[in-house]
């Protein structure tokens, strides 16, 4: 694993995030010698899409109100 220092991450950011998004080798920045971060490449993107589940999941009871009404409320207190 590369380190490099936070000055020189500094001076070189935009070319050491390419470097990594196309190696996939992480960066660890240092600061006086000690490790203070990693650059890890990002993960693929999940194949998650909005309404994917639509059609697949049953509401069964109204999901709004609360489940004790509200008279109940001061005894459970």
């Amino acid at each position: 694993m590369k380190t490099m220092a936070a000055g020189e991450f500094k001076a070189r950011c935009l070319q050491v995030m390419d470097e990594v998004r196309s190696t996939r080798n992480p960066v660890v920045i240092t600061k006086r010698g000690k490790p203070v971060a990693k650059l890890v490449p990002a993960d693929q993107l999940s194949e998650w899409v909005p309404g994917r589940l639509a059609g697949k999941i049953e509401i069964l009871r109204d999901i709004v109100s609360p489940v004790v009404p509200w008279e109940d409320w001061e005894a459970l207190l």
